[in-house]
């Protein structure tokens, strides 16, 4: 029997979905090693476990921060693990002990967010850069959920390619009840779910989407996603230029995306980077089809079940778009191969191939 800690400080976030996925099917098929699920206040108050073996533990180091370097670091020599797994990048750079890090993508390497302090942000994607590389090193095995991840980081960090491990994640249906909007109840529309940082191009769909107004007058763009100052630039954005039919949701609960991409026309996704795809993955899962950009990872989990584009040509995007709303078989060709390809994708198996990692780093 093993220790292992599995450092769970993104829980309940989005970004934390992977980790909460991994551990939840983690649970029925280890009943050997002992686990100890790292949590923040709110997390350790919410979380239970039903395998007697995972144990939570308290954890209020916030990443990126001089007490993840130093009291995280403490902390996890204290528990004395035999593996310690890094659901994300951040990490203890004194922590030298065995440990498994997976690495989602290179994003935040390449790309600023202007909703954070721009020169607080500079100074975490230089420390980013440097965590990912010296993590991927001092690592016994790195975790990525695509192909196009393992070879970014192997040409990022120059890691030996045999110690990069591709576990594919899943798109689960939503359990909750579909719950309509009633300012979108009995309207065509095409949507997007997720942030509105600038890797994710939603202004240049919102310029593509404009210019399919005269074949579609009354189609509406849904961009669902908190209102951070991201989105607040873009509604503005969309005003100053007169563009009307972009509705901005704010935050929607599970029932309602649920009912979005159930009643969708079709699922846009214009991102320039992504380390998987989750959202066009859930979309496909609710019988959504879907239009993507065929940059970095996409066309590699998504295969045949989606019409994609060129995200940098608002022309290709709103071509795209169009073939899809003016052609029914092609959407319902998209549907059911959507269906399949989500299929192929689940989160007991990327819990079984971690636990083939896990056993492969002790």
């Amino acid at each position: 029997m093993s220790k292992i800690v599995i450092d769970a400080r993104e829980y309940s976030t989005s970004t934390g979905r992977y980790i909460n996925k991994v551990i939840e099917n983690l649970e029925p098929i280890d009943t050997q090693n002992e686990y100890l699920i790292l949590l923040k206040d709110n997390d350790y108050n919410q979380a239970s476990f039903t395998n007697p073996k995972f144990t939570k533990v308290l954890c209020p180091y916030p990443e990126f921060s001089l007490s993840e370097q130093l009291g995280f670091a403490l902390q996890l020599y204290k528990l004395k693990a035999d593996l310690v797994h890094f659901g994300m990048t951040q990490q203890p750079l004194l922590y030298l002990k065995r440990s498994v890090t997976t690495v989602h993508d290179l994003t935040t390497a390449r790309f600023t967010n202007p909703d954070t302090n721009k020169y607080v942000f500079l100074a975490k994607q230089q420390i980013y850069k440097v965590v990912i590389r010296y993590a991927a090193h001092k690592s016994k095995k790195v975790i990525v959920p695509s192909k196009y991840v393992k070879d970014d980081l192997i040409n990022f960090s120059k890691v030996r390619q045999k110690k990069v491990v591709v576990t594919y994640e899943a798109a689960d249906p939503i359990k909750e009840t579909a719950k309509p909007i009633d300012e979108l109840k009995g309207k065509p529309f095409i949507m997007y779910i997720g942030r509105s940082t600038p890797h994710k191009n939603l202004w240049r769909l919102v310029e593509a989407f404009d210019s399919l107004k005269g074949l579609y007058p009354d189609l509406e763009l849904v961009l669902a996603g908190k209102m951070d100052r991201n989105y607040l630039d873009l509604e503005r954005r969309v005003s100053s230029n007169n563009i009307s039919g972009v509705v901005f949701t704010d935050y929607i609960s599970d029932g309602e995306l649920r009912w979005l991409y159930e009643n969708c026309r079709a699922y846009i996704f214009p991102s320039l980077s992504e380390g998987f795809g989750l959202p066009g993955l859930e979309a496909m899962v609710h019988r959504a089809p879907v239009v993507s950009s065929n940059n970095t990872c996409l066309p590699e989990i998504y295969g045949d079940a989606a019409r994609y584009f060129d995200p940098l040509d608002k022309q290709s995007i709103a071509s795209a778009i169009a073939d899809v709303l003016g052609n029914e078989k092609l959407r319902e060709k998209l549907i059911a191969n959507g269906k399949r390809r989500a299929a192929n994708y689940s989160w007991q198996r990327t819990a079984a191939e971690t636990l083939a990692v896990y056993n492969g780093a002790l």
